[in-house]
């Protein structure tokens, strides 16, 4: 089979593009940057929708809120923020890692937000207030990635230590 090419070119940012990510719907594409933004863009037409702006320091990872009506960004600026998708306003900045944050999941029910960093711990947030929930502490080097199971009730955490943590989440619910 024959490919068919590219289809679209999103240009826009200034600088390396390091994670994209796709709305639920499909709808929207989501891009993050060196540049220090996030920019929405519409996927049927390749229009930009949005530029999110407000990280000090490159954006790294983003994931959308199972509803699709929040993103949720990752920085070098050892923040996460959420983003109404549909006015690109900011709505939250989640502080208390103390180094890079580089990598961010939603609960498959969308209350709550994990996040991982160079800070060698995870951290659980409450999604529509943005507090702080719970510090997950264990790995003795960097976290690089973290993950939900389907049932909302353990979170997979991935480090540079060589292991892969499973913690039991389930009390938050």
């Amino acid at each position: 089979m024959k490919a068919s090419g590219v289809k679209a070119v999103l240009s826009g940012h200034t600088s390396a593009v390091f994670s994209i990510a796709w709305s639920p719907d499909g709808k929207t594409l989501a891009s993050a940057s060196s540049d220090q933004t996030v920019r929405l863009w519409d996927a049927a037409s390749g229009q930009l929708l949005h530029t999110l702006s407000g990280h000090t320091d490159m954006v790294v990872s983003i994931a959308w809120s199972p509803d699709g009506k929040t993103l949720a960004s990752t920085s070098h600026d050892n923040t996460v923020r959420l983003w109404d998708t549909a006015s690109g306003q900011l709505l939250h900045t989640l502080s208390g890692h103390t180094d890079d944050v580089v990598s961010v999941a939603w609960s498959p029910d969308g209350k709550t937000l994990a996040s991982a960093s160079l800070d060698k711990t995870v951290r659980l947030w409450d999604a529509q207030s943005g507090q702080p929930l719970r510090t997950l502490s264990g790995h003795t080097d960097i976290v690089f990635s973290v993950a939900w199971s389907p049932d909302g009730k353990t979170l997979a955490s991935a480090g540079l230590d060589g292991t892969v943590r499973l913690w039991d989440v389930s009390a938050l619910r």
